[in-house]
This record gives C-alpha cells, structure tokens and sequence, in this order.
C-alpha cells in the first residue's frame, strides 16, 4: 500500500487507526508505531463548545532551565504514577531508571484501565546497591549484584484513571517484574552457547507493541553487564570486561545478551529474537504489511554503527525472514544473508554468527556508519520512517539530527529508498541530542532529548544554551506548523523518556530517567525530585495531563 502519494482525511485516518486490546487479533500497523494503542475519539463525540475551544489553541513554550524540578508549559500538569522501588504487588517493587513505556487498554470500551509496560535500563549502584565505585577499597558483593540485577529488567503494572489522576491496581494479577534473573526462551533453531534458554534481560531502552498484543523491550548497552567478546582478523575472541562486574559472580555468556525480547503481558513468558541481530538496540518499531508478514525497524545506538529493517518470510513472525542493514550512499536495504553473501561466508561460519556479530558483518557488506541512531517511529500521516540520530561527538556532531526514510513507492518491504535529514539539532533549531520520538493522533511530532548529564549546564560546553533536558514538540497544523517548541524541563541530571499517549489522547505517560545522575554522596545528591520524604532523587513515570494535550491530540480534526 502506497501511503506516501495519498492524502487522508481526518475521517479516514480515524477509520484506518482502529484499535487494540489484550484480546485483539488485529492492530492497523501505525498503531503499533507510534505510541498510541487505541483508536481516538470520533469528531461525533465532541461537540461545536469543545470544537471552538480547541481552535483557540495557545502554545507557549518554556526557557531551557536547569532548575531541579519538572516544569510544563502552560496548559499541562503531572502526577506521579510510579517511582522507583514501589510496591506492585506483595512481593515485587517497581526498578530503577525507568525508559520506555507502552500501554494497552484491557477494555476497548474504556481506555482508562490497562496494563502498563515499563523498561527499566540500568541502575546506578550508589543508589540501588549502596556500591560506590569511587571508593578504591571497596569491593562489591554477590548480595549488591543481585540487588542490581533486581532493578534491571521491566514491569508491567495494572493502572487505572480514578477522579482524572492515573492510579496503581496494586497486587492486580498481571503485576509482576522481569529482572536480569528471569528465564526466557531463544526464539531460535540453534543454542547459543549451548543454551536454548538464557537468564534475565537487561540494559532495555526503548521498545515497542506487536500485532498480537505483546510488549517488546529491547537490550542496548548489554557489554556493561557480562562484558563481550571482540574478535580479531583472524576470528580469535578476546574477552572485553564488564563494567558492573556481575560476570565475577555469574558466569553468563555475553552472547545471551544484546537482543529484542517480547514479553507477554497475560503471563509474563518471555522470549528472544535472534533474527532480529545483536547490538545495542534502542527500539523496535513494527509495521504489519497486508498479507501480516512484519517490517521490523530498529537501531544501534552507539557511534558509527547501523540502521537495521527485518522482514519476515511468514505472517506474523519475527523469527523467519531477512534482516537487512541500511546503505544510505545508495539507498539501498544489504540483506545479512550467510547463505547468499559470499563475504559473509568468508568470515562467519553459519547465519547464527552472523547474527551474533552483525556489527562486523553490516560493515563487511559496507553499510553505512551513522551517529547513533535511536528512536524510528512511522509518521502516521505519510508512512514516512524518521529515525534521530542523537550525536556523534568524536566526528564533530554535537547536536543530532532527525532522518527520514522515504521507502520506494511506499512499501514498507521495498529494498530501495530515499533518505534525507529532516531537521538538524543546535541553537538555531532549539534542540540537541534528539533520543526518543513519539506521533500523537493529529500527526504532531513529539521528541525528548539526551544530552549526557556530565555535559550539561557546562559553561564552557556546546550544551550550555539548553541548560536540562527537555521535551519538544513540532506542530503539524496551523501557526505553529514546523516549529520546535519546548514544552517540558526535566529535573537536574535528568532525561525524559518513553512518551506514549494514552488510547483517549488526554494524558501523555513519561519516564523521568536518572535525576541525581552526577551525585556523588548519598545524603547531598544534586537533584531530590520527586522530593519524597527520603529527599533522594529516584526514577518515576508520570502522566502529563490538561488542555493542551487533548488541544494537541485533536487539532487534526479542526484543521482538515
């Protein structure tokens, strides 16, 4: 389907976003791509008082701050639905460093009561296991891994909205954790490493939803935990060492590590993608082609690595069919393909090490190096794919920028595109270090940045003039169209991660990640949001309600 050279109305973009539930066969492919999980209210459901409110849409946006707090532009408000180390049930409490976040409704008829899926990315020791890496004499303990390995993972929650604030479901069934010790199948024909089931998931960013309603999470900087292996010219592996240092206490393989996990939310069975390739995933975007076979969009956030698209062989399947590494020069997608690529066969013995080592073999087949890429979501009005690429400081890219992916003629299975920079980070912009990317329902692009909490409000840094991170967003309609606006400043330290609109479009979920990164002592942390009576900084998720969201959400309507 050619969705790039056709213009929808609002009625038919209502029509084709459809919904999704727990018990759902079926979810339109944009749904799953850009952060929304149900079908908006229909233009009928609103009447001509509200219709003329919303046209008088205001939108002011903030000054970069570096106060510790989370500021929202006029028109939003916040509460906090989870922080770190809460309880969900009886026996499990909420991780740390919460990421992305995803939402799927139980009910269609009523969007106010669903299961939320929460990565947690990694932890900070000082906080979560009391180990201070500074301190020269002190050594951690299995008692601090297993601590860590708690706080990795992710959960999944039951909320509920009561009296226009979102609430936990405490002890719901479907409460439960997925840490670094949870079993979970490789969804593989061959072992790795002589296991066909690995222990736990970790280092998990972004993530996304498939058609048949389950969440992925996907593991990124994975080398920080078990380390890796590098291999030389001659294929012979050196062991890289951890950072965390659990491998001196588990000695799990590396290679178990560094992959798109699906979790299924009725029961909490996890497995792992091996088709989908090992690196640093930010996310995985899916999109469900007319005879269901699935597109699979993802990145290796680190610098002067991949873009990445798997398409499947068979319908609904992440596991048979081709993935394929991005050459920008040519616009053309390399197939990873051990039994079709000669070069491939030269350096790797079988299509699972290619898999495993997709890094060298993307290079092999001469993909191109890009700056970090991170977030890809599909534009819901031209099936455009935009992917941000946060920076790349070592070639001189402070600031990022936004790609777009024009597949030919708009076919999502196409090996050829166009590709091209749709906007680029810095001062005359307004933003830097795009991470996360987010469509609402009219189609108006919301971006989080990432710049590094040990870069930031530096005076003598390129950061200095966005002083904390923030949340934007481009308006697609009216005065603002085009426009970067800053609507929202995170605490000190902090990032903002995860948004993902909830099925109504009157709340927006957001991670607040890391604040108090850059503390060094316990009892004099450099941020305390939330301020809890502890007065330590700690991870929260929080939806981001008012007028303007529901203005943002429905302008589409108005304009068309």
């Amino acid at each position: 389907m050619n969705f790039q050279n056709k213009k929808y109305n609002r009625k038919e973009f209502i029509t084709f976003l459809g919904k999704v539930t727990l018990g759902a066969n079926f979810i339109p492919p944009f749904l799953m791509s850009y952060g929304n999980t149900s079908k908006p209210i229909k233009t009928g459901d609103i009447s001509n008082k509200q219709l003329k409110k919303l046209k008088k849409l205001s939108l002011e946006g903030l000054v970069a701050s570096d106060q510790d707090d989370l500021l929202l532009t006029k028109g939003l408000d916040y509460h906090v639905i989870l922080k770190w180390n809460d309880k969900i049930n009886n026996e499990d409490r909420f991780g740390f460093n919460c990421d992305y976040n995803c939402f799927i409704p139980i009910d269609p008829k009523n969007p106010n009561d669903g299961l939320l899926w929460v990565n947690h990315e990694y932890i900070n020791p000082l906080f979560v296991s009391g180990f201070n890496y500074r301190d020269a004499k002190n050594i951690k303990t299995k008692k601090q891994v297993d601590e860590e390995m708690y706080n990795v993972g992710g959960s999944i929650v039951r909320i509920k909205k009561e009296n226009e604030k979102w609430q936990v479901v405490h002890n719901d069934p479907h409460n439960r954790r997925i840490t670094a010790k949870t079993p979970m199948k490789l969804n593989w024909d061959q072992p790795l490493k002589g296991k066909t089931t690995v222990i736990g998931t970790l280092a998990n960013c972004s993530g996304g939803i498939t058609p048949w309603n389950t969440f992925l999470t996907c593991e990124e900087n994975y080398d920080g935990y078990y380390g890796d292996n590098q291999y030389d010219k001659n294929n012979k592996p050196t062991k890289i060492p951890s950072y965390y240092g659990w491998d001196k206490f588990y000695d799990y393989p590396p290679e178990h590590y560094g992959w798109v996990v699906e979790i299924d939310p009725k029961d909490g069975k996890a497995q792992k993608h091996i088709a989908l390739g090992r690196f640093a995933h930010e996310c995985c975007t899916l999109f469900q082609l007319d005879d269901n076979r699935i597109v699979a969009y993802t990145g290796d956030d680190k610098n002067d690595e991949h873009l990445y698209k798997f398409v499947s062989s068979k319908p609904n399947s992440l596991k048979e069919g081709t993935l394929y590494v991005a050459d920008m020069k040519k616009g053309k997608w390399l197939a990873l393909d051990w039994e079709n690529q000669s070069i491939l066969k030269s350096k790797f013995k079988d299509q699972t090490e290619v898999l495993i080592r997709v890094r060298e073999a993307s290079k092999l087949l001469g993909a191109t190096e890009l700056n970090r890429p991170e977030d890809i979501e599909i534009d819901p009005i031209t099936g455009n794919i935009f992917v941000s690429l946060t920076n790349n400081k070592y070639k001189g890219d402070y600031h990022g920028s936004i790609l777009k992916i024009e597949e030919n003629n708009g076919e999502f299975d196409s090996l050829n595109f166009n590709s091209s920079t749709y906007m680029t980070g810095g001062e005359k912009s307004g933003f830097s270090c795009p991470d996360n990317l987010a469509f609402d329902f009219s189609g108006n692009l919301w971006i989080t940045s990432d710049i590094s909490g040990y870069s930031m409000n530096k005076f003598d840094g390129p950061y200095m003039p966005f002083k904390n991170n923030s949340l934007f967003v481009i308006p697609r309609y009216g005065n603002y169209a085009g426009k970067v606006i800053r609507v929202a400043s995170a605490p000190r330290d902090a990032e903002l991660t995860g948004p993902w609109f909830a099925p109504d479009g009157k709340s927006l979920f957001l991670s607040v990640q890391h604040p108090g990164e850059r503390t060094t002592d316990i009892n004099n942390p450099t941020s305390k949001w939330p301020f809890d009576q502890d007065k330590i900084p700690k991870p929260s998720v929080v939806a981001i309600t008012g007028d303007l969201i529901e203005k943002m959400n429905y302008l589409n309507k108005i304009e068309s």
